[in-house]
């Protein structure tokens, strides 16, 4: 289960995705989590899948690979699914002790689960088609409009990078935690719910202590190095707009665009 994160992790690889910009891609994500909640039909849902399906062919990135990461997720989507099924009112269908099954509800676990293993899918394309430190520079220069109302724009880019950037190296942390454990005797896959996270905690201990320690050792790096924020630095690679950046970018807005209209032809009908 813990091999199966890919949230933040960066998949190495020659395409057209991963050459964009990092301003497109987090305009791309936007875009793509607006047209998500759009509504509730079939036919806008089809129009989200093929676009999804087309950027994770541009992507190059394996759809198993994408896939593995919604194990680390499954009982979050299994509650949804669950807490939308049996507590949405509308036309009883089945009658499971004192839980009703409704054909409203049917319809919304099933929007519920679509909605969450898409959001969750084209998160990760973002995260896996950009490193964390084009990541920082596309937040960075992104938002660098709310300077102006001195937001600490870079700081708050650098934060969320160094978070991005922990999260493989601590689930590789809590790997070789759990292994070490289980060469101890410690039983993490049997037994009841309660034992297993009681069995947890052995784990959760050390991983505290050495993400404190990580975190220590990178605040102790930084002020050695001299690091007091952006004011005054500059880039190395400073980014540019390219012809496919812009291409990109007319293809999202047109995408959004028909998205937008769909929806309102749909009049908030499911089919």
């Amino acid at each position: 289960m813990i091999r199966d994160i890919t949230f933040g992790q960066y998949y190495q690889t020659d395409s057209v995705i991963h050459k964009l910009d990092p301003r497109v891609k987090l305009m791309g994500t936007l875009v793509f989590i607006i047209s998500l909640f759009l509504g509730k039909s079939v036919w806008l849902y089809l129009g989200v899948t093929i676009f999804l399906a087309a950027v994770i062919r541009a992507s190059k990135v394996p759809l198993k690979f994408i896939v593995k990461g919604l194990k680390a997720v499954l009982v979050l989507i299994i509650f949804s699914a669950a807490f939308n099924l049996f507590l949405t009112a509308g036309e009883p269908l089945v009658h499971i002790w004192k839980l009703t099954i409704t054909k409203e509800g049917v319809y919304q676990a099933v929007f519920m689960v679509v909605r969450l293993i898409y959001l969750i899918m084209g998160t990760s394309i973002m995260t896996l088609t950009t490193t964390p430190n084009h990541l920082t520079d596309g937040l960075e220069k992104g938002l660098g409009f709310l300077r102006v109302i001195r937001v600490p724009v870079h700081e708050i880019a650098m934060m969320m990078s160094i978070a991005l950037r922990f999260i493989p190296i601590l689930v590789e942390e809590t790997d070789k935690i759990m292994k070490a454990q289980m060469a101890r005797g410690a039983d993490f896959e049997s037994g009841s719910l309660l034992k297993r996270a009681k069995a947890m905690v052995p784990v959760l201990v050390p991983l505290f202590i050495s993400a404190f320690r990580r975190a220590n050792d990178l605040a102790m790096a930084m002020e050695a190095r001299c690091y007091h924020g952006s004011e005054g630095r500059t880039k190395m690679k400073p980014l540019k707009y390219s012809r496919t950046d812009k291409a990109a970018y007319a293809i999202l807005f047109a995408y959004l665009g028909a998205m937008i209209a769909l929806c309102a032809a749909l009049g908030g009908r499911i089919v």
